[in-house]
């Protein structure tokens, strides 16, 4: 999953950015609204964290100016304790969840993980596709009950296509969420990870359609 983080305080924003990453995601940041805004217009992110109070061009306005322009991914904002009347203007220019400062980043984390899964359909942290399991909190994966080790972009792509699962993602739109803005990007090294995780999963759980992409589905069933 690919967040993006828009936050003027550099040290907080990095603070963020590094607790996400560890987290498992991918995470873009920008420190001012006026930045924050194009990559929100032209990047495909799974989930915005936001702060109101930005230079250039605050947080309320790129906010509305994202919905205006159809950008329907979820966004959780940041605001001051002290500041109810921010957290309504937040709510009604379309944002999905807030948290005051100062917070704990496992709160974020928190918000983050159950922003992701309802916007995917998901209610429960526990994501399943026949014999396998993803628990989205503690990032374990089993099969049978038995637990499955991954590594960290295994992890990713998987959870990925567990998100959106009975459902085509391409090859490009797998790069495009897996991995963040400044990595080198390869739409070759998908078909990898894809190989490795049939191997350790030992299920058919993923399938290939020739020039659309793949399909995470219970065994025998290709939705």
């Amino acid at each position: 999953m690919r967040l993006l983080v828009v936050e003027d305080e550099r040290e907080l924003a990095g603070q963020i950015a590094k607790t996400l990453r560890e987290a498992g995601y991918a995470v873009d940041v920008a420190h001012d609204g006026e930045e924050g805004l194009y990559l929100g217009e032209v990047e495909p992110y799974d989930a915005v964290i936001l702060d109101l109070g930005l230079p250039a061009v605050d947080g309320l306005t790129v906010l509305r100016r994202w919905r205006e322009a159809g950008r329907s991914m979820p966004v959780l904002i940041l605001t001051a304790r002290d500041r109810w009347s921010e957290k309504v203007e937040g709510f009604d220019a379309g944002a999905d969840d807030y948290v005051a400062k100062p917070f704990s980043m496992e709160e974020v984390l928190a918000r983050i993980r159950a922003l992701i899964r309802r916007a995917a359909g998901h209610a429960s942290p526990d994501l399943a596709c026949g014999p396998l399991r993803i628990d989205t909190r503690s990032r374990r994966v089993s099969v049978d009950g038995a637990p499955v080790a991954l590594t960290a972009h295994e992890f990713k792509l998987l959870s990925y296509l567990m998100h959106h699962q009975c459902k085509v993602v391409s090859r490009t739109e797998l790069v495009e969420h897996i991995y963040d803005q400044d990595f080198d990007r390869d739409s070759n090294t998908i078909e990898v990870f894809v190989g490795r995780l049939r191997k350790k999963l030992g299920v058919d759980v993923i399938k290939t359609l020739r020039g659309q992409g793949y399909l995470l589905a219970p065994p025998g069933d290709d939705a």
